[in-house]
């Protein structure tokens, strides 16, 4: 059986969870055959993951390189103008969660036939006739107007995230989505041209994340309503198409059923450790000292876990934090987090320091882990840890609290007041650090180990393909 696995910027091009997961899968059936489909951003990425024998090839699909014209017409035709306003119909619409969805894959299906009958779909966007279109479907769905510079900037967007329905579909037994969004135009084009079936996996919750992204994003209100609209039904149209949907957490398939997936093809699903590679610490530090692991990321809000420690200092002056986790040199997320440690008064005591060989030294390193995400799947760093037999304080969302139990402390996101208390509550009683992370040991043993995920995906692969 040969497997496809899709992504957005992943493996084997970046670090973080869902590049572990992907490596886990290739390596752990090594019976299987593998391809790698990753959207990049310009296709000049190189790999920083060693290829595993049985991954054949990887694509990169370039999402902001210069789309070359595929036909030279001023006009799309009426063909395309006839899908585009239902295209535009549906997506201006205010949304009921999990309605429209099968119209809008039905209007996707349609742009992929023009497309692949040789239309130039990403030129045909932006066109005079398709950007008055576009202004008047904006005026008579909602009532008012949006600027032409809006509507170019839209127009060439969609474009863009369009952009897998332009190319040829991948050959393969199985496509497996790693999240939902983009990607997913991946697998909707394999199975309309070759009837490929599709599993969609979600580590986080992909909609969700995308709100998030658009509160601070520098656009005008025009261009997230349209885009916003977009995502919004991509995702209920990608929960139609997919034959088995494997979340990652209880949490996110809450999520999918609110977008409209069946029940009866939801597979919860959990991530995965080898115990071996993450044996019981033995001691801790010298200092106590609070680690993070992970992405330096905003959906990671170190901001909080900074301002946390800074309280937790005042109480603990000999307390230390030391965040793990690689960055680009001058990116702008890090770098804010530096300014906060310098602004607080922790330089010296709070370190960023950057990314580590083996993450088990990093939980080695640490006293408790903690995680202060604003949006998460059932992340790696968590059952990691546990694995450790760290006790770990987490903000409840995604799947955090369905990973912890009772084997750690769970806080409200973005509250640096109740991160800091439930810190100081373990930093202060060695009885209870000690209770918790044996507990973590034996919740991880027992519910999320490498071997069962495995067979779990397994499981679903042969339900699909006997």
């Amino acid at each position: 059986m040969k497997v496809t696995l899709v992504s957005e910027g992943t493996y084997p091009f970046a670090m973080g969870g869902v590049s572990v997961w992907m490596d886990q899968l290739i390596r752990g059936m090594p019976d299987y055959d593998w391809d790698v489909v990753t959207l990049t951003v310009d296709g000049s990425e190189q790999p920083i993951w060693s290829a595993p024998a049985n991954l054949r090839n990887v694509v990169s699909m370039p999402i902001w390189e210069p789309v070359p014209p595929r036909i030279a017409k001023p006009y799309a035709g009426d063909a395309f103008h006839h899908i585009y306003a239902d295209f535009l119909e549906v997506m201006l619409t205010p949304a009921v969660l999990g309605e429209d969805s099968d119209r809008f894959l039905s209007v996707l299906h349609r742009l992929f036939c023009y497309s692949n009958d040789g239309g130039d779909l990403i030129g045909a966007l932006s066109t005079n006739e398709s950007l008055t279109q576009l202004m008047d479907a904006w005026y008579w769905n909602r009532g008012d107007g949006i600027s032409l510079h809006d509507a170019v900037i839209a127009a060439r967007l969609m474009g863009r995230m369009l952009r897998p329905l332009t190319v040829t579909p991948v050959e393969t037994d199985i496509v497996h989505l790693a999240m939902n969004g983009v990607s997913a135009l991946i697998g909707m084009a394999a199975k309309w041209r070759h009837g490929t079936p599709i599993v969609l996996s979600e580590h986080g919750v992909w909609l969700r994340e995308r709100y998030l992204q658009y509160l601070a994003e520098p656009v005008s209100h025009g261009i997230r309503v349209l885009l916003l609209g977009f995502y919004r039904r991509l995702v209920g149209a990608a929960y139609q198409v997919a034959d088995r949907i494997a979340p990652h957490s209880s949490y996110n398939s809450r999520w999918q059923l609110r977008n409209g997936a069946d029940l009866a093809r939801i597979r919860t699903m959990y991530n995965g450790v080898d115990p071996v590679d993450f044996p019981v610490a033995q001691g801790e530090p010298h200092e106590p000292t609070i680690v993070f692991m992970g992405r330096i990321d905003p959906l990671k809000d170190l901001h909080t876990l900074i301002r946390a420690f800074a309280l937790v200092h005042r109480e603990l002056p000999e307390a230390r934090l030391r965040m793990f986790g690689g960055y680009p040199e001058g990116d702008v997320y890090a770098r804010s987090c530096a300014e906060l440690i310098g602004e607080l008064g922790l330089s010296g005591v709070a370190t960023l320091a950057g990314r580590v060989d083996h993450p088990v030294d990093a939980y080695h390193a640490g006293s408790l882990v903690v995680l202060t995400s604003i949006s998460e799947g059932f992340p790696y760093t968590i059952v990691e840890a546990m694995a450790c037999g760290r006790p770990v304080v987490a903000t409840n969302v995604g799947g955090l609290a369905e990973a912890v139990g009772e084997a750690g402390l769970i806080v409200s996101p973005r509250d640096p007041q109740g991160v800091a208390e439930a810190c100081l509550t373990l930093l202060r009683d060695p009885e209870l650090r000690a209770k918790l992370g044996q507990a973590a040991r034996e919740r991880m043993l027992e519910r999320f180990t490498l071997e069962k995920s495995l067979d779990d995906y397994r499981r679903v692969y042969r339900e699909l393909v006997p």
